[in-house]
């Protein structure tokens, strides 16, 4: 299916099917899968990253175990706005990932996600060790709930 844009790629997504967020780490891949309605992001587990025949064979084996019809990628942009070495990084990823699924995927800006959702941990009271554990599941639900809120103002004609 290809990158689309986030508003094609809900309105691609097959019958009971769920979007999925993707946080691209150097180190781990962080995943959140959304309900069926496309309102509410969970976050489920982080995969390390190895090689990519491997990432991309477990990657795709735990979105098809979630039903997952799409995927929102979380791009990291410079603070300025522009694209640096990690953006060219993620990029060339899902390039070689569309090779090996018919799944769509859209870009979201991501942003302080990995800041939010730390402050997130923090304020629930999730101890340093749990904390670095799940601080990349939990970007990915940043990512993906950003997301879900942009598709749901566009659904009810709030271009904001």
């Amino acid at each position: 299916m290809g990158v689309k844009s986030l508003q094609e790629l809900a309105e691609d997504l097959p019958e009971g099917m769920v979007l999925a967020g993707l946080d691209l780490g150097t180190k781990t891949i962080g995943i959140a899968v959304s309900d069926l309605g496309l309102s509410l992001a969970t976050p489920r587990e982080v995969l390390r990253r190895t090689r990519f025949t491997k990432d991309a064979d477990k990657l795709l084996e735990l979105l098809e175990a979630e039903r997952v019809g799409g995927c929102v990628i979380g791009l990291p942009v410079n603070m300025d706005g522009s694209h640096g070495p990690r953006a060219q990084a993620t990029r060339a990823f899902v390039r070689n990932l569309e090779a090996r699924t018919d799944l769509g995927f859209a870009f979201w800006d991501e942003r302080l996600s990995t800041v939010a959702a730390e402050r997130a941990l923090l304020e629930m009271d999730v101890s340093r060790k749990k904390r670095a554990q799940r601080i990349d599941a939990a970007a990915a639900a940043f990512i993906l709930q950003g997301a879900l809120d942009r598709l749901s103002s566009l659904s009810t004609g709030n271009s904001e």
